[in-house]
This record gives C-alpha cells, sequence and structure tokens, in this order.
C-alpha cells in the first residue's frame, strides 16, 4: 500500500495564508483522510490527508494530498453536487487552491446568471 505523506506546516500555510487574501480573514480549516483511486486502472483505495474548508455561502471544499507536491480539489454543495477544477492533479499547491476557488467563483457566477434569466 502507497503512504501519502501528511500535509506538512509550510503546506498548511500556503493553503491558509491563499484562503485569508480570499476570503479578507483568517477560515477555520480541518484535516482529515480519505481512501481515494490514485490509478484509475486499480480499484485499491488509498489513504490520502485532506484539507477542508467551508466558505460562508455553504460551499465545502476539498483539497486532497494524493503524493509529494501532488494535490487534487474539488467543491460540493451537496453529496450529488460536487465539481473539480478540470485538472486531474496540481504540483502546486498554491495554484492548486487559487484553482480551486476561482473555479467554484466563476460557478457561482453562472448559477447567478442562470437564476437572473
Amino acid at each position: 500500500m502507497n503512504s501519502v505523506p501528511d500535509f506538512t506546516e509550510s503546506e498548511l500555510w500556503t493553503v491558509r495564508d491563499t484562503l485569508k487574501q480570499r476570503y479578507g480573514h483568517d477560515v477555520e480549516i480541518e484535516m482529515g483522510d480519505a481512501e481515494l483511486r490514485l490509478d484509475p486502472h486499480s480499484s485499491t483505495l488509498t489513504p490520502c490527508p485532506v484539507v477542508f474548508w467551508r466558505d460562508g455561502g455553504g460551499t465545502n471544499f476539498v483539497i486532497f494530498k494524493v503524493g509529494d507536491r501532488r494535490y487534487r480539489s474539488q467543491f460540493f454543495y451537496r453529496v450529488h453536487q460536487q465539481f473539480g477544477t478540470g485538472i486531474d492533479e496540481f504540483d502546486n499547491l498554491a495554484e492548486c487552491t487559487v484553482t480551486l476557488l476561482q473555479v467554484q467563483a466563476d460557478h457561482e457566477a453562472k448559477q447567478t446568471a442562470k437564476q437572473d434569466r
């Protein structure tokens, strides 16, 4: 079984700092674990560390660490409303976090535009 290292203090700082820049205040992040299929051609699940947070509008965000300097991300509202960034994997955590926030903001803008029609 592959062992994915936990988020380092430096990585956690990167996430916290990026969120503070985005929201203008400290955002509480939670740590957890998830089991992911790291190889799409295998059914093997690998435990991976997770950083999780919520915004004030009901959106949940998750960044999965899937290896050394390897990250996946998604945001969701409910279990059946999960969205990715369109990028399978990032090798830069700051880019992963910023892209995740931007894709979610773009999604919200599109939803608002649909409702306004």
